[in-house]
């Protein structure tokens, strides 16, 4: 299989698409949300896990030369870095 060049904004989106347009009605529900999923931006294949570590792992497996995205299901990010407001303030 030839490989595929994308920038990480092209992974993003195109995975954001797959997500959008399909694989949302079907995860995000009760015992998925906050869990991590890992998509194949290549063929919309995606797994769920905790960490999304299995996901990506499993999918390597099966591409290694797979562009994958992870989130968080049911939120806008997967993680945050940074202080919080309260010892900001303190």
């Amino acid at each position: 299989m030839q490989a595929i060049f994308w920038t990480v904004e092209e992974v993003a989106q195109r995975a954001r698409q797959f997500y959008e347009n399909g694989i949302r009605q079907e995860v995000e529900h009760g015992d998925n949300i906050g869990m991590m999923i890992v998509i194949d931006a290549e063929t919309g294949e995606y797994g769920i896990d905790k960490s999304g570590v299995e996901s990506g792992l499993m999918l390597k497996q099966k591409n290694p030369n797979a562009r994958l995205f992870t989130m968080r299901i049911g939120y806008d990010v997967a993680f945050s870095f940074g202080a919080s407001m309260e010892r900001i303030v303190e």
